[in-house]
């Protein structure tokens, strides 16, 4: 190829990707060639022109389409499923004849002398721009807005029907629809375009497969096709209502091939090269990065997401972080209270004035107004370094000065629409400068001018932290300083606004102070969707690097928060018009209508009887499985919700093996649906399959880390199998989301003694002791401990006889100081549970022996015999004489007791306690004249003359 040729494609490439990206629209009118060496670079010229002013309904229908798609200018649009099926069957043909410099191009341009493949580069350019107009033309329609007039058909270059449109399109429809959601899962609501959609990712792949075959696989050839189709697969994924694994993997491919050749600044530049615009690569390496985090984020993979972001953010050059500084958050507010703000250490200069060196956002002099931001959101600039520049004398006490009060009412009383009596962003008394100072870092706000991009990051950033913490009120304070910051830029692209609104409604709709204001904001936003301005063109830019919901979900989202405000007739209207089946048989039931929902229902499965979504819906308002089976049907065995809920009416039905079948089937089609794996666990633990019940628990804390009662199965199940390290790691992580629970307390607790972690078993008895209010004493547990506690002080002092012979002979043996120093801790640990314990009177009689125990493995013989006493006496009693374990475990108190007096006359030669043995050794074996032929009662008596001899030799030699 000669070397103009191998620019033009390039070219072509960071053109489109201009039009997602913060840059300057050029709308240049200028030729790639101003000499074209043949009929395509024109072509190219004014498909680029119709991408770039967002006309995509223009791009579609040019001569540059007609070209590639000619078969379409006669096609008779039949309203079929097989039509549909035929039409995108010759849609891969003409792109494969056009891509190979097929006979097509000959047929039109008979006159043409060039040979086939000379201008390869110039038609995967002009397949590469059809692709991407139609997925932009999606993204419009469905996503940033405004709503336009689109043809049903991506390629229709005839205009039958009324008005130019075709009037019946419905099977087509139903075709695109049954081809997006082949992976299982149903459309989230009611999308329009669904065509566009699914031929832009024909077009694209088809693309692809062409640059990887032949002479082209190792050229450095439409590299960024890989991206395009990134956005694509997560597009598709966000349209759905659940995960599917197989748009997942395609998404992992493709952006594992995005990341390869764009995350880094200089592979950005060897691409394109002087091509770029100054700083460009450096956005485009973050933009990718970015991109990446939010399809990690949007699968939940938490720590990747990460990455991604953090390389983004240092692309872009921020280093972000929380503090607080002193400010008010009310228009009454009087003493100023620390507010959290967010700081970064960009690399902006601040002047005094608090006007930031670097540029503002670069615009269009036709569309300056456009990134602006809401006049209903504005505030002059002055009045804004006014409120935040206020000096005081006193550190202590801040009291907001008349100029600031007054600016606070006046926001109050001028933004009717957001009418509120808290601030939508504290209002600071520091200077950002002042922060500065302080160690490089500035506060975010008007007077810290960010990039469109660094936005983008920052509410990225917002994101991941609401996904990696708790869903609670502090959480939500923690987001805030990141939607305050973008809230307080003076300029930001529309897509930024909007997902910053969307997360400031979100957290405001939690507060009751909040909520009104919360309601109002989304009721604008949903308005803003078919206003007219911002244009189209400005609506694209950065709407693929912002985790902005699209238009149906943005209002499913407002239907919410109206059942949320008492507003359930405006609810209605919404999830009616968006096809939300179940979202409007929830609002029914609030009404108690739930025949009103039948009916709706009913009716609409007259009109569209194949659809598997309203027939599930059915089954779920009216319990019935058969709507389930004929979801089924319809769908061709590929609806997952249908085979979900016949795995749990099986399940509940006690038919487990028919509910594991199901699940396992239902699992097959769309994997990551951690739910469906508990479920399937759990049927297949009742149906005794134990290996797959721990496959299913396993698979379901792989997607859902979280889920502590997976982590509970899991443990409990290799109890069973007597697995006890993989139990003790599966009970430690059970035990991070469901900490108040006793139980799991107890078995993590006996499942570390089996393998000899005894400090973690004591800490789960004394939490089981905490919980249950010291009812809930295992005994056996606790001997158990306590044997391998003076296994240990045996072993311990064992050794310290060995080192002291071993010394004796000149050889060093040192004593297990750690050893020693472990016994000792636990011996403390189990004595401050037993003393627990015997405070608070649990544990019956065998306490007292497990507590005399200990008190003898600390050497305090005294306080051992008196605990024995007292486990004795716990045993007697009138049942005593007639119970024969009863009597066993009495004999054997009383001999450890006569042992421990033994002991203790031995050491102080004291008369007392062998008296004290010999009495109630001798009144035991009276009153045990029923027991005399058992063992027990002969080591009584046998213990009994042993004091005897004892006593009458310490006579003696008295």
């Amino acid at each position: 190829m000669a070397e103009s040729e191998q620019g033009i494609l390039k070219s072509v490439e960071i053109r489109l990707l201009r039009c997602t990206i913060s840059s300057e629209l050029s709308f240049s009118s200028h030729s790639l060639y101003p000499n074209p060496p043949n009929h395509l670079p024109p072509l190219i010229d004014n498909l680029l022109g119709a991408i770039e002013r967002a006309d995509f309904a223009a791009a579609l229908s040019s001569d540059a389409a007609k070209l590639v798609f000619s078969f379409a200018t006669l096609w008779e649009f039949e309203d079929s499923t097989a039509a549909a099926a035929r039409f995108c069957s010759e849609v891969e043909k003409s792109l494969d004849a056009f891509l190979s410099g097929g006979a097509a191009e000959e047929a039109i341009l008979p006159g043409s002398t060039a040979k086939a493949g000379s201008r390869t580069e110039h038609r995967v350019a002009v397949v590469l721009c059809l692709g991407v107009a139609a997925l932009l033309a999606f993204v419009q329609q469905n996503v940033t807005g405004p709503v336009g007039k689109f043809s049903p058909f991506p390629f229709l270059f005839q205009h039958p029907g009324k008005n130019g449109a075709v009037e019946n399109r419905g099977e087509w429809d139903s075709w695109a629809r049954d081809q997006l959601t082949s992976a299982g899962c149903d459309l989230l609501g009611k999308f329009t375009l669904l065509q566009y959609l699914e031929y832009a990712k024909i077009i694209l792949i088809k693309l692809k497969d062409f640059c990887k075959t032949g002479i082209f696989c190792s050229l450095d050839f439409a590299k960024t096709t890989s991206w395009w189709l990134c956005r694509l697969i997560l597009l598709q994924q966000r349209i759905l209502d659940d995960l599917s694994s197989s748009l997942y993997n395609l998404l992992q491919v493709f952006k594992n091939e995005a990341l390869l050749q764009f995350s880094e600044e200089k592979c950005v530049l060897n691409y394109w090269g002087t091509m770029l615009h100054e700083n460009e690569a450096l956005t485009i390496a973050s933009m990718v990065q970015l991109e990446s985090g939010i399809i990690e984020y949007h699968y939940g993979r938490i720590d990747s997401s990460r990455l991604h972001l953090s390389h983004a953010a240092d692309a872009s050059g921020m280093d972000l972080s929380v503090t607080g500084v002193l400010g008010y958050r009310t228009i009454h507010q009087v003493d100023a209270k620390p507010q959290l703000v967010l700081t970064t250490s960009t690399c902006q200069q601040i002047k005094g004035n608090g006007i930031p060196k670097s540029p503002p956002l670069e615009t269009n002099d036709s569309q300056v107004t456009l990134d602006l931001k809401w006049n209903s959101d504005a505030l002059d600039i002055k009045h804004f370094q006014q409120g935040n520049a206020i000096e005081s004398a006193n550190g202590l006490s801040q009291v907001q000065s008349d100029n600031s009060s007054c600016q606070n009412r006046s926001d109050f009383v001028s933004n009717g629409h957001y009418e509120c009596d808290i601030l939508m962003a504290p209002r600071l008394i520091q200077h950002s400068t002042t922060v500065e100072g302080n160690g490089g870092f500035s506060v975010i706000g008007k007077d810290v001018m960010l990039t469109a991009i660094q936005q983008a990051v920052i509410l990225a950033q917002c994101l991941h932290l609401q996904r990696s913490k708790r869903d609670d009120e502090l959480s939500r304070w923690e987001m805030a300083p990141y939607i305050e910051a973008i809230y307080s830029q003076h300029q930001s692209f529309y897509n930024i606004r909007c997902s910053c609104d969307i997360m400031r409604i979100r957290w405001e709709s939690t507060r009751n102070r909040t909520k009104q204001r919360a309601l109002l904001m989304m009721d604008k936003l949903v308005e803003a969707v078919n206003d007219p301005l911002p244009v189209a063109a400005r609506r694209i830019q950065l709407s693929f690097c912002v985790y902005a919901p699209t238009i149906p979900a943005l209002r499913k989202e407002y239907g919410e928060l109206c059942v949320g405000c008492g507003m359930v007739g405006e609810a209605l209207k919404v999830f009616e018009d968006l096809e939300l089946w179940d979202s409007l048989i929830y609002c029914y039931r609030l009404l108690d209508k739930k025949a009103a929902a039948v009916d709706l229902i009913n009716a609409r499965l007259h009109e569209t009887p194949t659809e598997p979504k309203l027939w599930c819906s059915l089954g779920d308002v009216t319990s019935n499985d058969d709507c389930y089976r004929k979801a089924l049907a319809v769908s061709n065995n590929k609806s997952t919700r249908a085979m979900r809920s016949l795995a749990r009416s099986a399940y509940n039905m006690g038919d487990y093996e028919k509910s594991k079948s199901l699940w396992e089937s239902a699992m097959a089609i769309n994997s990551l649906y951690p739910d469906g794996w508990f479920a399937l666990g759990a049927a297949s633990l009742k149906a005794r399959d134990i290996v797959r019940a721990i496959d299913g628990f396993t698979r379901a804390v792989q997607l859902d880390p979280e889920n502590g009662e997976a982590w509970n199965n899991i443990a409990c199940l290799h109890m069973i199998n007597k697995k006890n390290k993989e139990a003790f790691i599966a009970f430690k992580e059970a035990l991070k989301f469901r900490r108040n629970s006793w139980q799991l307390w107890e078995n993590y607790s006996h499942v570390a003694v089996d393998i000899d972690n005894l400090h973690q078993a004591l800490e789960a008895i004394r939490m089981v002791l905490d919980l249950s209010s010291n009812k809930q004493v295992d005994i056996e547990l606790l001997d158990k401990i306590l044997t391998k506690i003076e296994r240990k002080d045996q072993d311990i002092c064992s050794s310290q006889e060995n080192s002291i012979m071993d010394s004796s002979g000149g050889s060093e043996n040192p004593v297990p100081v750690l050893e020693e120093r472990e016994k000792d801790v636990l011996v403390s640990i189990i004595g401050s549970i037993l003393q627990q314990i015997v405070k608070n009177g649990g544990g019956g009689e065998e306490i007292w022996g497990l507590y005399a125990r200990w008190h003898k493995i600390k050497g305090n013989l005294s306080m051992c015999s008196e605990a024995l006493l007292k486990q004795v006496r716990a045993y007697q009693g009138s049942d005593l004489w007639q119970n024969i374990e009863r009597f066993k475990k009495f004999a054997e108190a009383s001999l450890q007791l006569c042992k421990v007096y033994i002991e203790i006359a031995s050491s102080n030669g004291s008369h007392r306690e062998l008296s004290a043995a010999e009495m109630h050794l001798r009144n035991s074996v009276k009153q045990a004249a029923k027991f005399s032929v058992t063992e027990e009662c002969r080591e009584l008596q046998a213990c009994l003359d042993e004091v005897r001899k004892l006593l009458a030799a310490h006579d003696s030699a008295s």
